[in-house]
């Protein structure tokens, strides 16, 4: 019974995880950044809500809206305030450039996780699930918000798929990715496709964010977490590889959970991050990247 449980909640997990983590891959693959606010973002989006279902008594769908619209704005704040100037500085080295990206979205996350813990302090909140009751799975008694859970993240990623993969915006997407500069000469803007890009990730890390709350619950102390998790299996996966990230976040997904259950909960990241070491040195470039 014990390792159905695993399998059951190991799945919804990892499942979450992919949701979050495609977004913070997808960042990576079209606009070059690694944005190490992620997990902060995640946070801000279960914590308003939270706040907003819980303050004014509204349905949880109506939360999970509002959830949704803080993530956005936290998005378009860091690109627009956050990585955009620095990117076209012209007093920062072009070589440089990444890494002051790197340490500014650090800073904002940081920024952001304390603004949480000072206007709704640092306890554990848990947003109101969108659907009550329990469900026997295999004889394994599961909430019906851990199903719908696992149903939303796997249906977003698959709409992502349908976006990039069947639609002309898609393609453009997949274009700036791959030769931005060719797509320049084509007569595209890319100050467009990279406001789009962070428009897909403000929904999919606001989405990641809202469910997590209301499967485990979240507070200000996790957002550091959430994104060495994040940073974890885009690095497994590849950076800029979406199929194995979506393969590197179950196997981080359950091996978080059996530590979970079979060691101690506290120490639940600790296996993935012990990998993600071995993977660096035996195959730097994760299991689906490219050299």
């Amino acid at each position: 019974m014990l390792a159905l449980q695993i399998l059951i909640d190991g799945f919804a997990i990892s499942s979450l995880y992919a949701l979050g983590a495609i977004g913070f891959t997808l960042i990576f693959g079209v606009s070059g950044v690694l944005n190490l606010s992620h997990g902060a973002i995640m946070v801000v989006a279960a914590v308003i809500a939270w706040w907003v279902s819980g303050t004014y008594g509204v349905s949880p769908y109506l939360g999970a809206l509002a959830g949704l619209a803080a993530s956005l704005a936290c998005s378009f704040f860091t690109y627009g305030v956050i990585v955009r100037p620095l990117q076209k500085s012209p007093s920062i080295p072009h070589e440089e450039k990444e890494i002051f990206v790197l340490t500014a979205t650090l800073l904002w996350g940081i920024m952001l996780q304390e603004a949480v813990a000072y206007l709704f302090t640092n306890n554990p909140k848990t947003v109101r699930p969108l659907v009550e009751g329990v469900v026997r799975i295999m004889g394994v008694r599961t909430p019906w918000n851990e199903v719908l859970t696992a149903a939303v993240s796997l249906g977003a990623i698959a709409l992502l798929y349908l976006l990039v993969n069947r639609t002309r915006t898609g393609k453009t997407l997949l274009a700036a990715a791959m030769n931005p500069r060719g797509l320049t000469l084509l007569g595209f803007e890319l100050s467009s496709i990279y406001i789009l890009v962070w428009a897909i990730y403000g929904l999919l890390a606001g989405g990641a964010g809202v469910l997590l709350g209301a499967f485990l619950g979240v507070s200000s102390d996790n957002a550091g977490t959430l994104t060495a998790s994040a940073f974890a299996i885009v690095v497994l996966g590849g950076l800029g590889s979406v199929s194995g990230s979506l393969i590197a976040a179950y196997v981080v997904g359950y091996l978080e959970t059996l530590t979970a259950y079979l060691v101690n909960p506290s120490i639940r990241t600790v296996p993935a991050l012990l990998l993600l070491i071995i993977v660096v040195y035996v195959r730097p470039q994760g299991l689906l990247g490219r050299r």
